[in-house]
């Protein structure tokens, strides 16, 4: 029981003075809060309950087995249509106007009509069928009412019991009369459990077909990962990709799409089918939606590629098995077999796989190449995989500037006659002179072969890596012309543009990496110039128009859909020198990667293929002075001895222009009366190192004296 508490308030201003009014004021106990309404425990309660994911899945599967039923029931139904009228025939003749085959279109009227008349003459027969069937009953009762009345006989004679002639009828009579009690018996069970077989026979064929919505279905069941590709989940991925036109062509369909279907091919870790397009529906509209329909084949983005094949109004779509692209491809065949080498005229390089896991095979025969891509993103390695397998081709010559500088390409020491390393604008300028000096070894080469048309030269590889460094380099020479940029007055420029233009005619040819490929970075003329393209991840369609063509971009290449980071090594080739399918305009290559490792004994093996090479670091400016002596000792390098011909070629890597022209008369020549003069040993003209280093002591000690004199 509650009790009430008494204030006293004393009052501030008493009416009488001898007096005090005291006021007593009763105030009640706050009341208890009120209860919270049942209705309201109970909405919580159900809304928990309903949120709560055993509930959930409870409650679809009990709705996705109570729809298999129906399901079922609908796919009975429509196979009893089919079997009983001609509506299967009807559809595959729609289905072949639509597709233009009207001859096949043909063939299926006819065989509607076949049906139809088949169906007719079984009609028919049914008006005579029941007189018919009392005839035969009637017959067929005489009869063996006949047959039992003679083996009656014919017991009663062996038994001589005349009763026995009406035995065989009557074991008869009472097997009849068994089945009816037998029917009687089973018949009530039977009208109770025949609805329950009914319903699980159709539920069998729901559950079979999977005939109940997405969304009751299991977890991993909802989410696809790794679902195959039919021919149903093609065609329904193709209706929900959003194009008015294909999805209405796919319902008006007598076969709902099949018909647009070529066969699913078997192609290395996923499959590919061709797509012939209803009129109206162009293939740039589904190229469009690649991730669209990725998602709608359960796949991820970068595990669907749309090619244009040579068909018209067809899309080939190459589908991975989920994951596929993720897991690493083998080991590259330079690495395994130590037995092979390159071959620049006959040969290709195994330079990785293409999506169907067939090997990727590019011939670089007079080819100009041209590698971009995003920053590590694997283009060096795949720049370098190639060069490492023409390095085992002993009469190929390398020219190399790494614009880098992070010691990517060191194994070319002792195989490139020129290797420079280094990012600064004097690497650039090195480049510049180095392709410059190419330019002018292709000149020469030209003026041979116009005098000698069968002349032949060994294939001079001219690799610029990060070649971004050079077209960006603000640095001038003594004349203000500028070693970068894409005009008309950019040495660097100018001289790839002269090899891109007649280079390959002499086998001197231009290779160039380069990333994140602008404009000003990588000019068009020379992005074009190249024969071989190849292009790893990129940000934009536009950087993809910039590394493969509009060509390539149109016919379904797309670098910029590549992940960055996750496809490493994957590039998009457009070139006339690796096996394309027919129709396409480029094809996707995962690259084998070389280590560290590997490409330093893949380089020792090419080394040991070629004689001793002298690798210059710097090559000669043009106004350099030259001194031919000096020059012979520096390109000898270590060697003790080396060939007339073989010091001829150093000396025209060293400086085209002073010693392009030379032949073996200005080498005898400059070494006439110095006691460096070429001998011949084993049959060949040679020059001793050790004669030329002493000659060129005792000239420098001569001028020494001569000076204090």
């Amino acid at each position: 029981m509650s009790e009430n508490v008494v204030h006293l308030h004393k009052n501030p201003e008493p009416a009488v003075e001898e007096a005090t009014v005291t006021t007593l004021t009763v105030v009640p106990d706050p009341a208890p809060p009120a209860p919270v309404p049942l209705w309201v425990r109970s909405g919580r309660a159900l809304k928990t309950a309903v949120t709560h994911e055993t509930t959930r899945t409870t409650a679809r599967a009990v709705a996705r087995h109570a729809l298999y039923v129906y399901g079922g029931t609908r796919i009975v139904a429509r196979r009893t249509w089919e079997a009983r009228t001609p509506a299967r025939y009807e559809r595959m003749m729609r289905a072949a106007e639509a597709a233009g085959n009207l001859e096949e279109a043909r063939e299926w009227e006819e065989r509607g009509q076949h049906f139809r008349d088949a169906r007719h003459r079984r009609r028919m027969d049914l008006l005579h069928s029941p007189l018919d069937a009392a005839k035969g009953a009637a017959v067929s009762a005489g009869t063996g009412i006949g047959v039992l009345v003679a083996l009656g006989i014919c017991m009663a004679i062996a038994t001589k019991d005349v009763t026995e002639v009406v035995t065989p009828l009557m074991a008869v009579i009472r097997f009849i009369n068994l089945m009816i009690t037998i029917v009687q018996v089973v018949w009530g069970p039977a009208l109770t459990i025949g609805p329950f077989l009914a319903l699980l026979a159709l539920w069998t064929v729901g559950a079979h077909q999977k005939a109940a919505p997405a969304w009751s279905m299991p977890e991993q069941m909802r989410s696809g990962e790794g679902e195959p590709i039919t021919p149903s989940i093609v065609v329904k991925a193709l209706r929900d990709l959003g194009v008015p036109a294909l999805r209405n062509a796919i319902k008006e369909m007598g076969d709902a799409g099949a018909s647009m279907l070529g066969p699913i091919r078997i192609a290395g870790c996923g499959v590919e089918v061709d797509v012939t397009l209803p009129s109206g529906v162009s293939t740039n509209e589904v190229q469009q939606r690649r991730r669209k329909l990725a998602e709608n084949l359960t796949r991820h983005e970068h595990e669907v590629f749309i090619t244009i094949p040579q068909a018209a109004r067809t899309v080939r779509l190459w589908v991975a098995d989920s994951g596929a692209l993720d897991e690493p491809i083998g080991p590259s065949p330079l690495v395994t077999d130590e037995t092979l080498t390159g071959d620049y005229a006959k040969g290709k390089a195994p330079w990785g796989q293409d999506l169907r896991g067939d090997a990727a095979l590019l011939s670089v025969f007079q080819r100009h190449l041209l590698v971009t891509g995003l920053s590590n993103q694997g283009k060096t390695a795949a720049l370098r995989a190639l060069a490492l397998w023409l390095a085992l081709d002993r009469s190929v010559q390398f020219w190399l500037a790494d614009l880098k500088g992070a010691g990517d390409w060191r194994y070319f020491e002792g195989i490139a006659s020129v290797l420079i390393q280094g990012p600064t604008d004097d690497h650039v300028i090195q480049a510049t002179e180095m392709a410059e000096n190419a330019v002018t070894e292709m000149n020469r080469r030209l003026e041979v072969r116009q005098k000698d048309p069968s002349a032949k030269f060994p294939p001079l590889i001219v690799l610029v890596d990060e070649a971004q460094v050079a077209f960006m380099c603000p640095a001038k020479d003594e004349d203000g012309l500028p070693y970068g940029g894409s005009k008309a007055t950019s040495r660097y420029f100018m001289a790839v543009r002269k090899i891109h233009n007649q280079g390959r005619a002499v086998d001197v040819l231009m290779w160039q990496g380069t990333q994140d490929p602008t404009d000003q970075n990588l000019p068009k003329l020379v992005r074009e110039g190249a024969h071989t393209r190849a292009s790893l991840a990129l940000g934009t369609e536009q950087q993809s128009r910039m590394a493969l063509g509009d060509k390539a971009v149109n016919g379904g290449a797309a670098p910029h859909l590549l992940r960055q980071g996750l496809d490493k090594g994957t590039l998009v080739v457009a070139s006339d020198g690796i096996a394309i399918p027919a129709g396409q305009a480029s094809i996707t290559v995962r690259t084998h990667f070389i280590d560290d490792d590997a490409a330093q004994n893949i380089a020792d093996r090419a080394k040991a293929l070629r004689a001793g090479i002298t690798t210059l670091h710097a090559v000669a400016s043009e106004q350099e002075e030259r001194d031919p002596l000096a020059d012979i000792a520096a390109v000898l390098g270590t060697d003790t001895r080396a060939g007339t011909q073989e010091i001829l070629k150093r000396l025209s890597v060293l400086d085209a222009r002073a010693y392009g022209k030379w032949s073996f008369l200005d080498l005898k020549r400059v070494l006439a009366g110095t006691g460096a003069e070429p001998y011949k040993s084993d049959g060949r003209m040679v020059v001793a190192a050790d004669r030329v280093a002493r000659a060129l002591a005792d000239r420098d000690a001569d001028g020494s004296a001569s000076t204090a004199g």
